[in-house]
């Protein structure tokens, strides 16, 4: 994982302390960074990374798994969009989230990530 529970408190972040397994939602966030970064983290050690680079990933790690736990079903549902007596919703990229690889992440959130420099699919 790349951020702990106690990072995650640390940050001022509540969410995680109220479910059962909060290392489990860590543990997604930092899959979806992997899937995001080409697995360049795993590859290279987190303790590779610059410090300006790891701080980073963990902010990212804390707030993605917020995002998924809030998202969770609609994260996580087969379907791509719904429409009910008229009234509609959609997911996928819009001016709030990306899909990026299949992972659905806050556009701001990914727009963090790049500037790691982590994301480039030009990299070796």
């Amino acid at each position: 994982m790349y951020a702990s529970l106690s990072d995650y408190v640390n940050d001022g972040y509540t969410r995680l302390e109220a479910v059962d397994n909060p290392e489990h939602w860590l543990e997604l966030a930092s899959m979806d960074i992997d899937t995001l970064t080409f697995n360049r983290i795993r590859a290279l050690g987190f303790a590779h990374l610059t410090e300006f680079q790891q701080e980073i990933v963990r902010q990212v790690t804390c707030r993605l798994a917020d995002f998924r736990l809030e998202n969770d079903e609609l994260l996580d549902s087969p379907l791509t969009g719904y429409s009910i007596n008229g009234v509609s919703a959609s997911f996928g990229d819009s001016r709030n989230v990306v899909v990026v690889g299949g992972v659905i992440l806050p556009v701001r959130l990914y727009g963090w990530l790049q500037q790691t420099g982590l994301c480039c699919r030009r990299l070796g």
